[in-house]
């Protein structure tokens, strides 16, 4: 078994934004929740910046990157309007993700291989501008090496099915699904990408994944906004650390 190192936790304050701005007004705060989720421990924010601007606002990725001291990951689309917003900014991380206009959330991964040359293109820039370039993508082996050949040096696992399937109460597809993850991170690594993983998850879904030895960060973010809303967000980011830091160990033993 290999030695797993240390596993990073990304807070998506996505949805702090979505409740500001289902009235209007500067309330609550994304950037104040990012802080706060930075305090508890996030190991990095994340933000996803969409084309209709329904939650995140170019405002608050200017605010964010002057607040945060912890890698801010900047969720985007391949547009060009989203490559010139990153390049001004050079954030530590940029995420590619598939957007769709009428999805309530980010559904499914990216299809790398409908559009190889253009996103390899893409991404060239912005790896220039030292930012380093995660796709968002099924758990599927040609995606994978599609990815390692347009140049990403991270690819982010989507676990949506995983975590849909559990939360129905459809065993055989949340274990056929987490058997996926879990070859697909080994594959990954074996090709030299960093491996990150997240969409859906929550304390019942996030062991087993974090148990993944080549898994190197999670990203989560409603489900801890949602937490919040009973508990308090430092409490709420508190768990699912501790959550993801016992799987971690009992992988190793």
């Amino acid at each position: 078994m290999m030695d797993s190192p240390e596993l990073r936790l990304g807070v998506n304050i996505d949805h702090v934004a979505t409740v500001r701005n289902a009235r209007g007004g500067d309330t609550p705060d994304p950037v104040r929740a990012a802080r706060l989720a930075e305090e508890a421990g996030a190991d990095g924010i994340t933000a996803h910046l969409r084309e209709d601007r329904r939650h995140i606002s170019d405002a608050d990725i200017d605010r964010l990157m002057e607040a945060l001291s912890v890698p801010l990951n900047f969720e985007m689309a391949a547009t060009d309007e989203m490559q010139a917003i990153a390049l001004r900014h050079k954030p530590h991380a940029v995420c590619i993700v598939p957007e769709k206009r009428e999805e309530r959330t980010t559904e499914g991964g990216l299809d790398i291989m409908r559009e190889e040359d253009r996103l390899a293109r893409f991404i060239t820039p912005l790896r220039e501008a030292g930012s380093r370039v995660s796709i968002f993508i099924a758990a599927d082996a040609a995606q994978v090496e599609a990815a390692q050949r347009i140049g990403a040096e991270v690819i982010e696992l989507h676990t949506g099915a995983y975590c849909d399937a559990h939360a129905e109460g459809r065993i055989e597809d949340r274990d056929a699904e987490l058997r996926s993850l879990r070859d697909m991170s080994a594959h990954a690594h074996s090709l030299g990408l960093e491996v990150h993983a997240g969409h859906g998850l929550t304390y019942d879904t996030v062991a087993p994944v974090a148990a993944f030895p080549e898994v190197r960060e999670l990203n989560i973010g409603h489900f801890l906004i949602g937490e919040a809303i009973f508990r308090g967000l430092e409490p709420a980011i508190a768990e699912m650390r501790a959550r993801m830091d016992a799987a971690r160990r009992g992988s190793q033993g």
